[in-house]
Formats: structure tokens, sequence, C-alpha cells
């Protein structure tokens, strides 16, 4: 299966609604280890792309990328901004030479997350939202490799984005404000890698609903 923008207002309209229906429970996480800003912030880069929506299913995929990392970046402000940014500008500059398929997606989603390892300084086990995107990218890479259906093989993301997510728990945070919490940082899911789920989650009942 090939893989079209023509679904992205679909997509956009399902993140908006579960980040707005989770709104209270992340905020709550962030307010305990975090800025307590972290819902607002993301909110604001969505509303800002939910106007785009129409005229991003009309790009090819690398532009409707570049549009959406773009409009993060300027949008959402604060570190959520930078890195969000960073990974949509850098599946833009990835897709320029992957086919749109899964094999093809999974590379350019590891070039990405890798994109963003780098701009955060952070690796796997720092209760960051990698602890979520890490994980996925590896799955997607995985199962692309294994010649996964394509139905089973977003199952297994979607469940490894849960497990990434459920593993910040009891991690130690080491980056922005709970890294000065030390061990009272632990107990908390990740707000960053609670929202990053929850959009996967969101972007995954999308695709199998149009399999």
């Amino acid at each position: 299966m090939s893989f079209t923008p023509v679904l992205l207002p679909e997509i956009l309209q399902a993140i908006a609604a579960v980040i707005e229906s989770n709104a209270e429970e992340v905020t709550a996480l962030d307010q305990a280890i975090g800025d307590g800003d972290h819902v607002f912030n993301l909110q604001r880069g969505l509303n800002a792309l939910l106007p785009l929506a129409e005229t991003l299913a009309q790009m090819e995929w690398s532009a409707a990328w570049q549009k959406i990392g773009m409009t993060m970046m300027s949008t959402v402000g604060g570190a959520s901004g930078s890195l969000y940014g960073t990974l949509f500008l850098a599946m833009s500059k990835a897709a320029t030479s992957q086919p749109a398929t899964l094999a093809g997606f999974a590379e350019i989603f590891n070039a990405s997350v890798e994109a963003v390892k780098h701009r955060g300084k952070a690796e796997l086990g720092e209760k960051t939202m990698l602890d979520v995107f890490i994980p996925v990218a590896q799955c997607l890479r995985q199962t692309a490799e294994d010649g996964t259906a394509l139905a089973k093989a977003l199952e297994q993301v979607n469940q490894v984005a849960l497990a990434g997510m459920e593993s910040t728990r009891d991690m130690l945070a080491t980056k922005g404000r709970g890294s000065f919490l030390d061990e009272r940082s632990r107990g908390h899911i990740d707000a960053g890698a609670k929202t990053g789920q929850l959009m996967i989650s969101a972007i995954i009942a999308v695709l199998l609903k149009h399999l």
C-alpha cells in the first residue's frame, strides 16, 4: 500500500480531539514534574495546523511535512516546538529519497527520530517523548523488514507506543524541569511521552479505518 497526504485532514482532527479529551490528565502529569504548559503549547500548534489541513492534503509528503514542521516550530514554542519542528523537518528531508510505503516511512521516521535525539541531546531511558518515538521507529523498521501485513504492523506499533509511554513512569528524569526533582520524578509518566503515544494511536486508528 502506498500512502498519500489525503488523510491528513482526518488525522489532524483525530489528533486534536484526542489531545483535547486527555488535556486534563496530561496537564496534571506535566504539573507534577514539568512546567504545566505542555498541552497548551501543543494545542496552539494544532490550532495553527487545522486551518491548513486541506492545503496539506494536496501537497507531496515532503512539502506537507516541511509545512507542518515550520508551523510547529513557530507556534508551539518551548522545547516541544523545537523538537516537533525538528521531527517534521527531518521527515521532509528524508522523504525526498524514500517511497511512500511502510518500508519507506520506516526509514523516514527513523531518520527524523535520530534528528530529534541530536537536537534534544537525549536517548532512550531519559523520560522524554523519545521513550515512545525510539521504540516506534525500531518497530516500524522491523515490521517492514519482516514483511508484516500493514494492519498487523500498525497494531504492533500501537502496542509499542503504549509500552514506551508507560515505561517512563519509573524512570528518573534527566531533561527539563523534572531533572531538578531527582528521585521525586519517579512514579510519574512523562507528559511528552503521553501526548506522543496519544497522537500515534490516533493516527493508527485513522489508518486502520481506511485499510
